[in-house]
């Protein structure tokens, strides 16, 4: 299938280029109209049910209507959760529903059960009504109406507010993507009739009377219509109060024709205001604003953008010199979190298409593959925009573009690796049908393991898809995006890529064009690149299957260390988002007055704004808006304090974390009595309403009493703030409302003939105020309200003084039917699941929220007792970080499941499988590793990055393990050889996949502007995690194979080895075939190795069949094998096993006993522990002298080497003057054995005389003699040679030097760096190393123990003691003090003077060197030349009897000498350039 797709690609370009254009176009407008936001909306799918019952206190609101409203809805079909928080004279009940249920059908189910609820909540209790269909995102612009310069005083609270209920808020209304407008600050207007008491008891009036008069008194009617000249006159008659001139003319009633108006028993008719249960201030001055709500799901970015647009026509209608001025426009998170994701994504992409270009080699290869980074996205685009799928900082921050063209890039490095071949072959043709066919080689070869890779990371992120609640929302979005990119670069594989390299990937035909040279230098570059990591690798993979259990055992080592890193990590939930705002709380006296908060709030923000010039403006909310989805109280403010976003222009702090410790440090000097907690807007809101708590962490507290409830939580705060880590603790205020209380005495009640639902009546119209109608102005409509004047609504002695009217028209002190005191109330009853409960919040500060968890678990559960049937529970992050855990333990087994299986039917083989799958732990090891260098704990957002790595990780093992199968199959039969072969041929595509991947998340790893905080976990795990998956892929799997390749032929033999007639006749015919060619061979070399062993030396010798070496290979050899390098070697490691001994804990020492013991009484010791001598103090010294003793180890074995190279050199220059002479002498001992018989046919035929003969054969047998001791001197100097190298094989020098084995390096004539001096000073410094621990040894050491025992019978006693022993007389150890001193004052004598001889010796080689070179090429160039050619033109003069024989021994004996003494003169060049070179390693 992916064969034909490829080929259709290919012979089809034109479609598939259609195809591109298509999504080219498509995807970019996708990209303009996806949703955009900041970060995922987590918030659970919930209704909230607010009741505003403003006269109820909070017991009687718990009661009558938030227990109701719980009743009711517990039983509904999809309900998970419950909160509720009950305050005066406000009900918030939260409903959380299943997310999939959607966002309409929770709500219509609630309104279902809101129509039945009216029997269960009495009249005048308050009418439930659901909050804004919105969610923790939802607040997305806030704002506040100023007054411009000048008009400062002109509008009073009352008139902003009026301008912002009616102007402003009505304006808003069918704004697409706006769901509620809530209007914070100022006062509502109202018409008010003040009364004074005292004047209607002295008129004989009630309160009730005038409420009724305003009533009646303010109402229009209608009286159908008259038919008149055939029009219809409709009538009207109109009663409505139009100014306050119509209130005061209302008649009360009339006595003697005389009314008594609402003007004659009113203190004042006049705007009055509500009753403020909120308030909100800015900048030091009470302000009116506004938070504008979105709808649930709606587009952000497009609805912020239509409410700018709204508010600029809004300002042109606003009365003259206000403005609107925006506090909070989530636009602005939106725009600097797209553009961190923007800046990685480009900068990622352009680093991973650099290092594609550079270490691919070719730059069309990496502009085609690099266009798929685009068109992935694009395509991701289309999905996200069908699928409802938002762009954010998470579903776009995991995308690693190295990740998602792996697959490009194998094919693209198949196609070169294919052209390459072809041109090496001499298959120099490339026209397109060429072109075709290598594309579709390179394809259909290539993409059966790119696209197993590329399905396996597809798989990984599908348990993603699995994860539910918090991390569900937070998380699948990445999962959706990056699955939608990989989609479209697996499409993009089969069809684009194949496609596009055939069409453009064509070799260039004129090499000398720019961009010939420039494609071949880049080849040449790629080739070093690669050629050096292999080169470097080489020796590595050798190593390690020499040493394979010391591979693995490590391996494991790693994975169990990683393990006790992870487990003692810590963790939070995801890390916090920088918003680049601060959210503060201020909790001010429980109890306090709005007017209070309101002074407090005020002076926060003079000294915030005073003191530091980084916040730009600071606002507060206290108490409820008009809908009061935030049910906050007036003793708390919510304060924003917006900041300047350029840091460097910060001059208090460099980070957000200083700045609030500088904010929290001057409030306190400043304020008594207020309590901070800091957080940040968004998060604020989300912490609310997911769990009902605005901090990190909730220590939650059940229990039926509220007084305990109270008492315990105060107790449990305390015990909190002494855990380190625990940040704004505070407790929840559950208690302290101050109430006067109204007891009603029945029995007074029934003898008046009252009825307490009246009497209340008239207590919450003197006080709260009634509403006897509605008073329009044009369309505004605001409240007619009756209630006493503010003189008479200051004190308990006003409430007491109140008169109740009876129904005889008589009237009654309330004070005589009722009692009435202080007594405190509870301030707020929060519940879950209908259970009473309060809270402890905490925001972690400089430690994770797991760590600090522990902590307070452990705290409490020590120092803290609950009654029975109390608990604790642990909310808020916390509990979403354990959510989210239990669901990561079902995800990832599930992950790494769907990995091996897809890995199985890839390879057919469940041994190669799991072979594979061992990178996955080995990656976990970088993971684990990188997050610990970072000091980042574990989050969600790590663990993410644990599963993408997963999926990554084998992709590199699946490529090698491929090449070495298909190798077998090609008939490589040996692992090794199928190893070094495989690894050579796959090492550049392991490295373009792994680089890219780290490469592309490299700027997201180490971004640092907005939301980076959230990506740096992920990208840090992937990046750790690949670099030790590449590493250990390579050296550990190669192990791992030869094991298992080792194992499989084992058992094939088995196999061979059990009977099976057929197949045994097959293999002995097989056998006959093949071992008659190889047996012969095979026994030759058996023979010949026998003979060579047996031969004798000098046999060899004269047969010159020993094998020779180079001087460098010599070199190499003795340093491999040599004893005493070894022995050097092993006195580093055996310094470096007693590096251990710098730590000296003491002694352990185990004891009872017993004191004071009489008739069984007394103290006894049952068991105790003790520890003495523990000598901490002495560490540093001790681990500094052992380090010192490496070092010097070390140095020793540098030395050691490069004498053994010298006097390996030295053997070899002796051996190979020995060799010359040898072979000088041998030709002479030719030459004068032909000419002794010349000799002796001349004297047998009576040519010479006999004393001519006797000299002839004296001088041959001489010759003789001299070609014998030189055999014996070269036997012997190669004996000296082979003492240096390997005890098994005999070798003889090479006939020549190389070049660089005779070269001398042009350097200085310092000798700092030489071993020798090295040498000296680190005996110097380990004799003051020395010094310094027998120093230390004056120290005081510790002692500690500590036991169990028991007083008198009675156990549970523990007794410990902890003391110091002082050395006071410690004479040996001060006299080893000085001796070491001494020692190091000697070492640095001996230093000095090793110096001077070391440079005096070095200025002595080089006038050797310099005199015997010369004396050397001398011989060389002029005598030794004219010498042979002196030699071999007397042998011929003397055979053509141009010479006779005086004359021709003569010429001989001549040059016999010049070349021994040439020989000589190069042994003592050689021992000079040798000596030098010494000095200059």
């Amino acid at each position: 299938m992916i064969n034909k797709i490829i080929d259709f690609s290919i012979n089809n370009k034109f479609i598939i280029g259609l195809f591109t254009l298509t999504l080219i176009g498509v995807g970019i407008w996708s990209m303009a109209t996806v949703n955009l936001g900041s970060v995922p909306d987590i918030t659970n799918n919930q209704v909230q049910v607010i009741t505003q019952s403003p006269n109820l206190g909070t017991e009687d609101i718990e009661q009558f209507v938030t227990y109701p409203v719980e009743l009711s809805m517990g039983n509904l079909p999809g309900v998970t959760e419950i909160r509720s928080i009950s305050r005066f004279g406000l009900s918030v009940v939260t409903i959380v529903f299943e997310d999939d249920m959607g966002t309409y059908l929770p709500r219509q189910l609630v309104q279902e059960k809101l129509n039945e609820l009216g029997e269960s909540i009495p009249e005048k209790f308050g009418s439930p009504s659901m909050g804004p269909i919105s969610t923790g995102l939802g607040q997305i612009y806030e704002y506040t109406i100023k007054p411009e310069e000048g008009f400062e005083n002109k509008y009073s609270p009352m008139e902003l507010r009026t301008v912002q209920d009616w102007v402003i808020k009505r304006q808003l209304t069918l704004l697409e993507g706006v769901v509620e407008v809530n209007s914070y600050g100022g006062s509502i207007k109202q018409y008010e009739v003040a009364v004074n008491p005292d004047k209607l008891n002295s008129l004989g009036i009630s309160i009730s009377q005038v409420y009724e008069a305003l009533a009646r008194n303010n109402v229009n009617t209608g009286g159908a219509y008259i038919e008149k000249n055939k029009m219809s006159n409709f009538i009207r008659g109109e009663g409505l109060i139009r100014s306050l001139e119509d209130i005061k003319d209302i008649s009360i009633i009339n006595e003697g024709n005389i009314p008594v108006t609402i003007g004659d028993v009113a203190t004042r008719v006049h705007f009055g205001n509500q009753v403020r249960y909120g308030a909100f201030t800015q900048d030091g001055k009470e302000a009116v604003g506004g938070i504008i709500m979105m709808l649930k799901g709606s587009n952000p970015n497009a609805v912020i953008q239509n409410v700018k647009n709204r508010m600029a026509e809004i300002e042109k209608s606003l009365p003259e010199g206000l403005t609107i001025a925006p506090i909070i426009d989530r636009s602005e998170l939106i725009a600097r979190t797209t553009d961190t994701v923007k800046t990685n994504l480009l900068e990622g992409a352009l680093i991973v298409i650099f290092a594609l270009v550079l270490l691919l080699g070719s730059l069309r290869g990496g502009i085609i593959t690099a266009t798929t980074i685009p068109l992935s996205l694009l395509f991701a685009f289309i999905l996200m925009k069908q699928f409802n799928v938002w762009a954010n900082l998470m579903s776009l921050g995991a995308i690693d573009f190295g990740i998602i063209i792996d697959g490009a890039v194998i094919i693209i490095e198949g196609t070169v690796y294919e052209i390459q071949k072809r041109i090496r072959s001499g298959k120099l043709k490339f026209n397109q049908g060429v072109m075709d066919k290598v594309a579709y080689d390179a394809g259909t070869t290539m993409m059966g393991s790119a696209f197993f890779g590329q399905i396996i990371i597809l798989i990984v992120f599908t348990p993603i898809l699995f994860l539910t609640g918090v991390e569900g929302k937070m998380f699948k979005p990445m999962a959706y995006t990056f699955g939608f990119a990989m989609i479209g670069a697996i499409i993009l594989c089969l069809t684009y890529v194949p496609m596009m390299s055939a069409l453009f990937m064509k070799p260039v035909q004129n090499t000398k064009s720019w961009f010939g040279k420039f494609e071949r230098w880049l080849e040449k570059i790629s080739d070093k690149i690669i050629g050096a990591i292999h080169s470097a690798y080489k020796p590595l993979l050798k190593g390690a299957l020499r040493l394979k259990l010391i591979v693995l055992s490590s391996a494991a080592v790693l994975l169990i260390i990683a393990g006790f890193i992870f487990s003692n990590m810590g963790g939070e939930f995801v890390p916090q988002l920088d918003e680049g705002d601060i959210a503060m709380q201020a909790f001010i006296r429980p109890g306090s007055s709005l007017t209070e908060s309101i002074e407090v709030s005020k002076k926060i923000e003079t000294i915030l704004l005073e003191n530091f010039p980084e916040i730009k403006t600071v606002t507060a909310r206290m108490g409820v808006a008009d809908i009061p989805t935030d049910p906050m109280p007036m003793d708390i403010a919510d304060m924003y304090i917006i900041l300047n976003k350029d840091m460097d222009e910060w001059t208090t702090a460099s980070t957000k974390e200083g700045l609030i410790e500088a904010i929290r440090d001057k409030l306190d000097d400043e304020l008594v009595g207020v309590n901070l907690s800091f957080t940040q807007p968004v998060e604020l809101r989300f912490n609310e309403l997911l769990e009902g708590v605005r901090e990190d962490i909730a220590v939650k507290l059940y229990g039926e009493d509220l007084e305990v409830l109270s008492d315990k939580v105060q107790e449990m705060a305390a015990i909190i703030k002494t855990v380190p880590g625990a940040g704004d603790v505070s407790a929840e205020r559950t208690a302290g409302l101050p109430q006067m209380t109204v007891k009603f005495r029945r029995d007074k009640m029934a003898q008046y003939g009252l009825d307490i639902q009246k009497v209340n009546d008239y207590i919450s119209t003197a006080f709260a105020g009634g509403t006897a109608g509605v008073i329009f102005e044009g369309e505004k409509r605001f409240d007619l309200v009756v209630r006493f004047d503010e003189s008479h609504r200051k004190s308990i002695d006003d409430l007491r003084t109140m008169y109740i009217d009876l129904k005889d028209g008589s009237q009654v002190p309330i004070i005589e039917i009722a009692e009435i005191e202080y007594v405190p109330g509870p301030m707020q009853i929060s519940r879950d699941n209908t259970y009473r409960r309060t809270y402890v919040g905490v925001n972690a500060r400089g430690r994770d929220v797991e760590s600090v968890v522990k902590d307070i678990q452990q705290k409490l559960d020590e120092e803290l007792d609950l009654p029975s049937g109390y608990y604790i529970t642990y909310g808020g992050e916390f509990e979403n970080l354990q959510s989210a855990k239990d669901r990561l333990t079902i995800v990832v087994p599930i992950a790494l499941f769907l990995i091996f299986v897809l890995l199985y039917f890839a390879l057919k083989s469940f041994s190669q499988s799991l072979m594979i799958y061992i990178a996955i732990p080995l990656a976990a090891i970088g993971g684990v590793f990188a997050l610990w260098l970072r000091d980042m704990p574990f989050s969600i957002s790590a663990g993410v990055g644990f599963i993408v790595l997963f999926g990554v990780a084998v992709l590199n093992g699946l490529v090698l393990i491929n090449r070495f199968n298909s190798l077998k199959e090609e008939g490589v039969t040996s692992i090794k050889d199928r190893i070094f072969q495989g690894t050579k041929e796959r090492i550049r595509p392991i490295m373009l996949t792994a680089t890219t991947d780290i490469f592309g998340f490299l700027p997201m790893a180490f971004s640092t502007s907005a939301g980076a905080e959230v990506q740096q976990p992920l990208a840090t795990v992937v990046i750790g995690g690949m670099l030790t998956a590449t590493l250990l892929t390579l050296i550990v799997l190669p192990v791992l194979y030869i094991f298992i390749e080792k194992r499989r032929e084992r058992k094939d033999q088995n196999k061979i080895g059990s009977f099976n007639p057929q197949a045994l006749a097959t293999i002995l015919i097989l056998g006959f075939m093949l071992g008659g060619t190889a047996f012969a061979p095979a026994q030759s070399a058996v023979e010949g190795k026998g003979q060579q062993t047996q031969a004798p030396v000098p046999d060899l010798i004269v047969q010159d069949s020993i094998t020779p070496i180079t001087l460098s290979r010599a070199v190499e050899i003795a340093k491999e094998n040599y004893p005493a390098l070894k022995t050097s070697q092993l006195e580093i490691e055996r310094q470096s096993a007693l590096t251990g001994n710098a730590y000296d804990f003491g002694n352990t020492k185990v004891f009872t006993g017993g004191e004071e013991v009489a008739d069984g009484q007394g103290i006894y010791t049952l068991i105790g522990i003790g520890q003495q001598n523990i000598d901490l103090l002495g560490i540093g010294a001790k681990k500094r002298l052992q380090q010192q003793r490496i070092q010097l180890a070390e140095t020793a074995f540098d030395l050691s080497e490069i004498q053994i190279e010298l006097e390996v050199k030295k053997a070899w220059s002796e051996a190979f003057q020995a060799k010359k002479k040898f072979v000088l002498y041998r030709e002479l001992d030719s030459i004068y054995g032909q000419f002794a018989q010349s000799v002796e046919l001349n004297f047998e035929v009576e040519a010479i005389s006999r004393l001519e003969y006797a000299a002839a054969r004296n001088q041959a047998l001489q010759i003789t003699n001299r070609f014998q001791q030189a055999e014996t001197d070269y036997l012997i100097a190669l004996q000296k040679l082979n003492l240096w190298l390997t005890p098994d094989t005999m070798y003889t020098v090479a006939d020549e030097f190389e070049a660089t084995e005779i070269s001398v390096l042009e350097t200085d004539d310092t000798l700092d760096e030489h071993p020798e001096l090295s040498l000296s000073r680190k005996r110097i410094d380990e004799a003051q190393a020395s010094y310094d621990a027998a120093r230390a040894s004056l120290l005081p050491q510790f002692n500690l123990q500590g036991g169990l025992q028991r007083v008198n019978g009675d156990s549970g006693f523990y007794t410990y003691q902890a003391g110091i022993s002082i050395p006071l007389f410690s004479g040996p150890d001060r006299s080893r003090a000085k001796a070491a001193k001494l020692d190091a004052q000697i070492a640095e004598t001996n230093a000095a003077f090793k110096q001077r001889e070391l440079q005096s010796q070095y200025t002595q080689a080089q006038q050797n060197y310099t005199r015997w070179r010369d004396t050397w090429f001398f011989y060389k160039t002029e005598a030794l030349p004219l010498a042979i050619d002196q030699r071999k033109g007397a042998l011929l003069a003397y055979k053509e009897g141009a010479l006779d024989y005086a004359a021709f021994t003569q010429i001989i004996r001549d040059a016999i000498q010049t070349e021994m003494d040439a020989l000589d003169a190069l042994d003592n060049y050689l021992e000079a350039l040798f000596k030098l070179q010494y000095f200059q390693n």
